[in-house]
């Protein structure tokens, strides 16, 4: 299951990033209606590129690879023994 998460995680990172790739190089008067329709502040005629959508891309596109990077780490490291409140003197008196 953890290995299907951090899979579908990298494939959500991937889809943002070229998702923004998309934003940064298309006319918002050129982007599908199927984009388009579905996001607000859609602006007919607009030619200008959606710099705004694109960075939020980025960053869900980062969020995700985190994300999936945090998934896939080692849950069973083993954690660091008390040490003592006072350094130990190892030379012999």
């Amino acid at each position: 299951m953890k290995k299907f998460v951090t899979v579908l995680l990298v494939i959500l990172a991937v889809l943002f990033l070229a998702l923004a790739v998309y934003y940064f190089v298309t006319p918002a008067d050129k982007v599908p209606d199927i984009i388009s329709n579905t996001v607000s502040g859609y602006h007919p005629g607009r030619t200008s590129v959606n710099v705004k959508h694109g960075v939020a891309a980025i960053i869900l596109a980062a969020g995700s690879g985190i994300l999936a990077w945090f998934v896939s780490g080692n849950k069973g490291a083993v954690p660091v023994k008390d040490q003592p409140s006072e350094p130990v003197d190892t030379e012999k008196q």
